[in-house]
């Protein structure tokens, strides 16, 4: 299953999609050398025309949100981790009888918590305060509910070679119609040759956005064979059947 990984958490798989009345799990492991905790919260986020997920407060939250959140049911919300123990998370859903038809979304955010250090271990500062920087490490996949029979399509446009001051790289526009969201791997094939010079996996856009930005860095060595005719192909996950969502021809000067 494909993972995310932040600090020492590796979870997987990266994306749920629930459809039915079934539950499935997530699976968190410790990858590292001492025991860890985690807490496990349920959170709202909103994609932006740049393709950013920004935090929704509940005061902000409309009701497809809020019926998301309500329906997820997870457990445990706390585990604490042995080196290299994986710990299954529960995942379910109770929709209301009279749930209208669409996509739902929540994500679900698995965060360390950091241990308490002694008096002993802090920097003390020359004005006598101690100082203690921890870094705190979290993973958020996302939930998807999908009611009904939902359809979307998607399409490119405007790709194009962006140059900033941390290097260059290949960004386009992805569209889509439709009552849900699409997902998928972007694969960049030059003209004539069979191989693509650049793959992009865990490529989405989700209902609340008609259109965003995709910006995807690429070395010096890369960029420069983005020129001339290329193709843009969007495609699903193999465990959804791995079929061509769009495809655009470009020519890039």
């Amino acid at each position: 299953m494909p993972a995310h990984a932040a600090g020492d958490l590796l979870v997987a798989p990266t994306r749920i999609v629930l459809d039915g009345q079934r539950g499935t799990e997530v699976i968190l492991n410790n990858i590292g050398s001492e025991t860890a905790t985690y807490r496990v919260s349920l959170e709202l986020r909103r994609m932006t025309a740049e393709g950013k997920l920004k935090d929704v407060s509940a005061e902000e939250a409309n009701q497809v949100e809020l019926a998301a959140k309500e329906m997820i049911r997870y457990a445990p919300r706390r585990v604490t981790l042995p080196p290299n123990q994986p710990q299954a998370i529960r995942l379910g859903i109770r929709p209301p009888q009279d749930l209208p038809d669409g996509e739902y979304r929540a994500h679900l955010l698995f965060r360390a918590i950091p241990k308490a250090k002694a008096v002993t271990e802090l920097e003390s500062t020359s004005g006598g305060f101690t100082i203690a920087l921890t870094p705190i490490y979290g993973v958020t996949i996302p939930v998807i509910i999908r009611q009904g029979n939902l359809q979307a399509t998607a399409g490119i446009a405007n790709a194009r070679v962006e140059t900033s001051g941390n290097g260059q790289a290949f960004a386009f526009d992805l569209s889509r119609t439709g009552d849900r969201s699409t997902y998928g791997e972007i694969r960049v094939r030059k003209q004539g040759e069979s191989e693509p010079i650049l793959v992009a996996r865990g490529i989405a856009i989700y209902p609340e956005v008609e259109r965003r930005k995709v910006t995807l860095p690429v070395p010096a060595d890369i960029a420069a064979k983005l020129k001339g005719a290329i193709s843009v192909e969007y495609y699903e996950p193999d465990n959804a059947g791995g079929g061509l969502i769009t495809k655009s021809q470009i020519v890039l000067r």
